[in-house]
C-alpha cells in the first residue's frame, strides 16, 4: 500500500468510531501495530471496516475489565484511531493487520448494541503546542528527548543509529514524543497518561520523567549478558 492510501485527514473520520479494546497496549499515533484478530466480534468489525474508510479506534480497557470481557466494560476515555496499512487473510478465516495509527481521539456516548462489535461517538484530539512556547524551546525539547531515549535504549548500534535518523528527520515534537512513548519500556499506567496528554511539551516533560526513572531502573536491575525483547 503506498503513502498516499495511507495519508489521513480529520474529515475522513465519521464521527463513529469502531471500538477494538485491548487490555494491555496503549497505541499511540505515527506508530504500526501487528495484530492477529481472531474472535468473530472483531474480524467483523475488521470487515466493516475495509469495505468502509479502514478505521478502527484501538482502545484500552479500563481496571475491572476481566468480570465482563465478553460484555461491555468499561473504557479509558481515551483512544488512538488506526487506518488499515496493510492485511492478509488466513485460510482459518481470521486477519494478520499492520494498522498504523492517526490520531487521539476522546470517545464520548456509546452506542446501543446493534452490531457484534462496540461503536461510540467519538471527537479527533489534536496535539497542542502552548502559543508562549518558543522555536528554541521546542528544539531544545526535542534535543533532551532523543537523548533520554538513547539512554534508556540497549547498547545495541543498530538502536542508536535509528535515534539518530528519527535526530536528523523532520518531525514534529508531538510525533517524536508518541514514537519514543510507544517504543520505550514503560509501564501501561504511564502510558496511558502520554496518551490521555495532547498538551506537547506537557507530554514531554512527563516522557523525560518516566525515561529518567526507566533508565535508573534499568541500571539497578541490569545483568549481563541483557535479556533482549523479542518484539
Amino acid at each position: 500500500m503506498n503513502d498516499d492510501s495511507l495519508a489521513f485527514s480529520p474529515d475522513d473520520f465519521s464521527g463513529f468510531a469502531r471500538l477494538f479494546p485491548l487490555p494491555n497496549l496503549v497505541m499511540f499515533p505515527h506508530v504500526m501495530q501487528a495484530m492477529h484478530i481472531f474472535e468473530p466480534r472483531y474480524r467483523s468489525l475488521f470487515e466493516e471496516a475495509i469495505s468502509d474508510d479502514q478505521l478502527i479506534a484501538l482502545g484500552v480497557l479500563a481496571q475491572g475489565w476481566e468480570v465482563d470481557y465478553e460484555g461491555r466494560p468499561a473504557l479509558e476515555p481515551m483512544a488512538c484511531l488506526c487506518r488499515i496499512a496493510t492485511y492478509q487473510r488466513t485460510p482459518e478465516g481470521t486477519y494478520n493487520v499492520l494498522l498504523l495509527g492517526v490520531r487521539r481521539i476522546q470517545l464520548q456516548e456509546e452506542l446501543p448494541p446493534t452490531k457484534p462489535f462496540r461503536v461510540a461517538e467519538a471527537k479527533i484530539v489534536e496535539d497542542h503546542v502552548p502559543s508562549h512556547s518558543s522555536a528554541e524551546e521546542i528544539v531544545g525539547l526535542q534535543q533532551q528527548l532523543l537523548m533520554a531515549f538513547k539512554r534508556s535504549m540497549p547498547k545495541i548500534p543498530t538502536s542508536y543509529e535509528q535515534v539518530d535518523e528519527l535526530l536528523g528527520s523532520q518531525i514534529t515534537l508531538g510525533m517524536l514524543a508518541d514514537i519514543v512513548a510507544y517504543t520505550a519500556e514503560l509501564n501501561s499506567s504511564t502510558k496511558l497518561s502520554l496518551l490521555k496528554t495532547n498538551n506537547v511539551v506537557d507530554r514531554v516533560h512527563v516522557l523525560l520523567n518516566a525515561l529518567s526513572k526507566s533508565s535508573q531502573s534499568s541500571k539497578a536491575r541490569r545483568t549481563f549478558p541483557p535479556a533482549f525483547s523479542t518484539n
